[in-house]
């Protein structure tokens, strides 16, 4: 009896409408709708092998949405199909690079998929699309202007050392040196050693090297001193060889040369560098030109010819063995004097014109950090924007 009235009670309740006895539901759950305006383009700026998606996030893509899964993207062939899966986004992403085993030439089609646990919404079908290789990176014009006035200002001064106009270059001391070091080691009928270091032809400050004692020994032939070139690798005596040889040629004394002149040691470093010492202790020559790349052993070398008394003309490029150079040398050419050695002394116009177009493209460089760093400070313009590379 008490029961029925309780159950009485309570629907009187619920038709008089109180809140406390209305019954509630759970809501219902947004239905997922799909991203729109779609669109699928060309990378720009790319060798043709890939393309952008782009779309306006679905409707229910929102933080509060956490079932919201991402987007999955499909691409085909046709706008038939069949569609395949190329890759996924994040919630709250609206953009995707494809650059999966595309073709250049061939047309895609792309649909973007809202994915919300197993419910997917797909959006319209967009295409076609085709990828295409660009001629030219619009991103990097500022590195296209640099090349070009480089490029003007080596020609123009190649041209120029051609028809006979001088061209100034700085004095390097140690390669004026040179003949003054072939003709004291003449005068007192001594060797003269050169030493191209210990790397192998790879190596730039070896050619470097090579170009010097091309010119070491057409002074050595002209004078009539004796030039020794103990080497540490093959390739290097048969460059070596053929540079002298070439070098007393050029001279008219071909028959001072022989191949005895530039013969190889060893291959390991402290075996050529007791080797050279040895060298340098028997039979102390009169001038050591030490000229390539050279590592720990430079002081063992330098220190050595310095306690025999020999002039000693070093060049390197590598910054860790130049102060042991400078400390026990007569002369040093330090990095780029090292570089420019060929054609100062060839004096051959191509390399000439090519060393002063570099060298007031420096100036240029230097001449617009310093106003960059002006303008820049002062805030009138954003002049590193100019700069900048994508």
């Amino acid at each position: 009896m008490r029961r029925a009235l309780l159950l009485a009670l309570v629907l009187m309740l619920a038709r008089a409408g109180l809140p406390g006895a209305r019954a509630t539901a759970p809501p219902e759950s947004p239905s997922l709708l799909p991203p729109t305006s779609a669109v699928a383009v060309d990378t720009p700026n790319d060798a043709g092998r890939s393309l952008v998606v782009r779309w306006v996030l679905s409707p229910s893509d929102r933080e509060q949405d956490v079932a919201f899964a991402g987007y999955e993207i499909l691409r085909a062939e046709s706008p038939e199909g069949p569609f395949v899966a190329v890759g996924d986004t994040p919630a709250r992403t609206n953009e995707f690079v494809d650059n999966r085993e595309l073709r250049d030439g061939a047309q895609y089609y792309y649909q973007v998929v809202a994915r919300r646990g197993e419910a997917l919404a797909p959006s319209v079908i967009v295409g076609p699309v085709i990828p295409a290789a660009q001629w030219f990176h619009t991103g990097r014009v500022n590195t296209l202007i640099a090349v070009l006035v480089l490029s003007g200002l080596i020609i123009y001064f190649i041209e120029h050392a051609r028809r006979g106009r001088p061209i100034f270059l700085r004095k390097i001391a140690g390669l004026d040196a040179v003949d003054e070091a072939v003709g004291r080691a003449t005068e007192m009928g001594r060797k003269i050693l050169f030493i191209p270091g210990i790397q192998d032809m790879d190596s730039v400050q070896t050619l470097a090297g090579i170009a010097i004692l091309g010119r070491v020994a057409r002074t050595t032939s002209t004078y009539g001193a004796t030039l020794e070139v103990p080497v540490s690798r093959s390739l290097v005596m048969v460059a070596a060889r053929e540079t002298v040889k070439e070098s007393y040629m050029a001279t008219g004394h071909p028959d001072s040369y022989h191949d005895d002149m530039v013969y190889y040691l060893t291959d390991d470093q402290f075996g050529y560098a007791a080797a050279l010492e040895g060298i340098m202790v028997r039979e102390k020559p009169a001038t050591i030109f030490l000229q390539g790349h050279f590592f720990a052993e430079s002081l063992i070398l330098a220190e050595n010819g310095n306690a025999i008394g020999a002039i000693q003309i070093a060049g390197t490029a590598e910054p860790s063995q130049l102060p042991f150079f400078v400390a026990t040398c007569d002369y040093t050419l330090i990095g780029e004097e090292f570089f420019v050695a060929g054609a100062y002394l060839s004096r051959e116009p191509r390399q000439l014109g090519s060393l002063k177009g570099q060298d007031l493209g420096k100036a240029i460089i230097l001449a617009l950090l310093l106003v960059g760093i002006v303008v820049q400070t002062t805030g009138v313009f954003d002049f590193a924007s100019l700069f900048l590379v994508q």
